[in-house]
């Protein structure tokens, strides 16, 4: 039970712990006793100030890391969580013992604020020892360690020396004896057998204490190491007008801004600043280009190392338009119909945008379409190309469609069952619509309700609106269970201002 990354004031109580053991062989006095007691509680103290550590660690852990990193965070979470449950059980069978003990030992007397029989020395034998609590307890702590141990891997064990531990103490002049003997056997007092646990339960804590540390913090490190090297090229577009530049960047991955490495195109040297080479060429001719970069860097032995980009390709063509309909590939009647429009090479304020059985509103490449009738439409895209100068790049034509159909839900349900409680509490029909990508909202404008209560007659009301008459009302108030509610004839108006026929609703009172 020594090592591990301790505390001087834990030392200390460490090392008074081992004399004052020493010295039962000799008597067993009231002040050693008290000397016991008093390192005994600040074992608990110290237990319970490590215990609050961890659980702020976790509470902080859990408010940054696994909310904002939570594909990293989760794992470690996980492991340092086992971590914890591995020596809480621990814990909980020392405090098992300990509670055992207290009360073979006449309980706590209030006068000295300890075990009333803390100076027997026939309890710790015969409960720890004969009883075979001893070895259990040694077979608990080595296990717990071993678990401890395995959440992490080689390299994070690198550093690790836990304190947790139960091995045989060094050959006395009394011979060899075990742990369990040394530390719980004949003529140790209770006293000490008590603060022993504690002793054991805080350095379970501890080594709690750093897995979970040590684990947590792993997600602190840096996302990507720098020991693998791959050389990149990036270009902000491989589509190029006739005319317009082609500019790429090629880097090599966690570069330094310190770093000065030769990099080549095709084979020619690039200018490097902040350890990035930029390739430009002009593009007067049209067709398709490919190139390849080289990166060369010097190693901390002297030698150099060349690391490839990928072949790279661009297209240098005519000016063509982009139109990206920002829901799908359809315009819907009665709602604004969001699309993205581009032309590269052209800035985004120089497109003029416009639309056949519709109009369109917006600027600077995000334009919204709104169209009046099914069937189809073009958006037709133009654009300055050159001052003065307009010129037609491209359309796409569109289906146009009708809303679809909502839902009728009452109750928050379309049919089934529900409790006669839940109906006789409901005033009003809904139309809502289910995996729709724009926000369209449907308003009912009449319904019929039928109550089918069993062996009465059917009772069957007709409204305006979505909301429930007053006789329908009265009708629900007496909804029992095994009472069938339906409603039919569902009338809804969407924002298209065309009403819609819905299905019926049929409802189970339980």
């Amino acid at each position: 039970m020594a090592g591990g990354k301790e505390t001087p004031r834990q030392r200390m109580i460490g090392i008074l712990y081992l004399v004052l053991l020493g010295l039962i062989a000799l008597n067993v006095p009231e002040g050693l006793l008290d000397a016991f007691k008093n390192i005994k509680n600040s074992l608990n103290t110290s237990s319970s100030n490590v215990t609050n550590g961890i659980d702020n660690t976790y509470a902080a852990f859990e408010k940054t890391k696994l909310k904002d990193q939570p594909e990293r965070a989760k794992e470690p979470y996980r492991k340092a969580k086992e971590a914890s449950k591995a020596a809480g059980e621990l814990s909980t069978y020392i405090d098992e013992l300990s509670a055992l003990l207290v009360k073979e030992g006449g309980g706590i007397n209030p006068e000295i604020d300890d075990v009333d029989g803390r100076d027997n020395l026939d309890i710790s034998p015969r409960v720890m020892i004969a009883n075979k609590h001893a070895e259990k307890l040694r077979q608990k702590i080595n296990a717990t360690r071993t678990k401890l141990l395995s959440l992490l891997s080689e390299k994070e064990k690198t550093g690790i020396n836990l304190s947790l531990v139960a091995n045989d103490p060094p050959k006395g002049i009394d011979g060899q004896k075990s742990w369990e003997d040394a530390y719980f056997g004949e003529g140790i007092p209770l006293g000490a057998t008590l603060t022993t646990l504690a002793k054991i339960k805080a350095d379970a804590k501890n080594a709690e204490n750093e897995i979970v540390k040590k684990l947590l913090g792993e997600v602190d490190q840096a996302v990507v190491n720098l020991d693998k090297f791959s050389a990149v090229a990036v270009a902000p577009s491989s589509y190029v007008i006739a005319g317009q530049p082609y500019t790429a960047e090629v880097f090599l991955t966690a570069s330094d801004s310190k770093s000065n490495p030769s990099i080549t195109v095709n084979g020619s040297n690039l200018a490097v600043a902040d350890g990035k080479g930029k390739y430009s060429v002009n593009t007067g001719s049209e067709g398709v280009f490919t190139w390849v970069g080289r990166v060369t860097v010097k190693q901390a032995d002297g030698t150099s190392k060349t690391y490839d980009t990928n072949p790279q390709t661009y297209q240098v063509a005519r000016p063509s338009a982009v139109v990206s309909p920002d829901k799908m590939n359809v315009l819907y009647i009665g709602v604004p119909n969001p699309i993205s429009i581009s032309a590269p090479g052209i800035p985004k304020e120089k497109l003029r945008v416009s639309i056949s059985g519709g109009s369109v509103s917006g600027s600077n490449g995000h334009y919204t379409a709104t169209v009046s009738s099914a069937g189809q439409a073009t958006v037709s895209v133009s654009g300055e190309t050159s001052p003065g100068k307009t010129q037609v790049l491209g359309s796409t034509l569109f289906r146009v469609k009708r809303i679809p159909d909502p839902k009728p839900q009452f109750a928050g349900k379309s049919s089934g069952s529900t409790s006669a409680a839940n109906l006789r509490g409901q005033d009003r029909v809904f139309a809502r619509l289910e995996n729709f990508e724009f926000d369209a909202t449907f308003a009912v404008t009449r319904f019929t309700l039928v109550v089918l209560k069993p062996r009465q007659d059917v009772v069957r009301y007709s409204t305006v609106g979505a909301e429930l008459s007053g006789q329908m009302r009265t009708a629900m108030a007496g909804v029992t269970p095994g009472t069938t509610v339906v409603i039919q004839d569902i009338i809804a108006v969407g924002p298209d201002g065309t009403q819609r026929g819905l299905d019926a609703i049929v409802l189970t009172a339980n």
